[in-house]
């Protein structure tokens, strides 16, 4: 379909139709964080808590900017929309998560990021 004079150029991360390189075929086991990852959006998004729904991450992720797209995998882009939806929503603060994540590097004795 040709692209009429009032069609938006595709975003960045819409590749249809372009060069993009190999496709990995080979499966890929999932890290326990990206298992949990997948389960809080399907509990964020269930009928009854419907905090949020497929197009809200979706237009998260695609809002996330060009350089965060790229350089985050598949189910940090998830965890990036999320923790942004669920702040613009009021029901997370940056500095709640912002200590989650030095309790988590303290407990793993891992250096501050």
């Amino acid at each position: 379909m040709a692209r009429g004079e009032n069609t938006p150029p595709p975003r960045y991360h819409d590749l249809g139709g372009r060069m993009a390189g190999a496709i990995e075929k080979t499966d890929h086991i999932l890290e326990p964080w990206e298992k949990r990852v997948d389960v809080l959006r399907n509990l964020l998004g269930d009928k009854t808590r419907q905090v949020l729904t497929t197009d809200e991450l979706r237009n998260a992720i695609e809002n996330l900017g060009e350089k965060a797209y790229d350089d985050h995998s598949y189910y940090e882009r998830w965890m990036a929309a999320l923790m942004n939806i669920l702040k613009d929503k009021g029901m997370l603060t940056q500095d709640e998560i912002d200590q989650r994540m030095a309790d988590i590097r303290s407990r793993l004795g891992l250096e501050e990021a």
